[in-house]
């Protein structure tokens, strides 16, 4: 479920809003996204992973709020955590580039 979205980080960019299928976020001129319908979100991290300086976390429990803060986040190295781990986003590997992913593929049976 989207837990935050960094004061200090954000860019005011608005994806998370386009970006999220269930209209978790609303628009605010000249700040920040403001998490409007948190109970509507589906974990699908989408508003993550389309954020461009990783200002958002999403935490994978999909069905209670974890109320979290920014410095709790930060400091467990939380934020952008589900964008870097996919890799998306400068200077970073794409998942499907590991080379883990071919072993994957390989004990596959199709």
């Amino acid at each position: 479920m989207i837990e935050l979205v960094s004061e200090s980080k954000c860019v005011k960019c608005n994806l998370c809003v386009k970006v999220c299928p269930t209209n978790v976020f609303d628009k605010v001129d000249n700040d920040i996204p403001v998490i409007a319908r948190q109970d509507d979100c589906q974990t699908c991290f989408m508003c993550e992973l389309y954020c461009p300086v990783d200002a958002l976390y999403v935490a994978p429990q999909a069905d209670w709020n974890v109320s979290i803060t920014e410095a709790v986040v930060e400091n467990k190295g939380l934020i952008g955590s589900y964008r870097e781990k996919v890799g998306w986003g400068p200077k970073r590997t794409p998942v499907a580039s590991h080379g883990y992913i071919y072993e994957l593929y390989k004990r596959a049976k199709f």
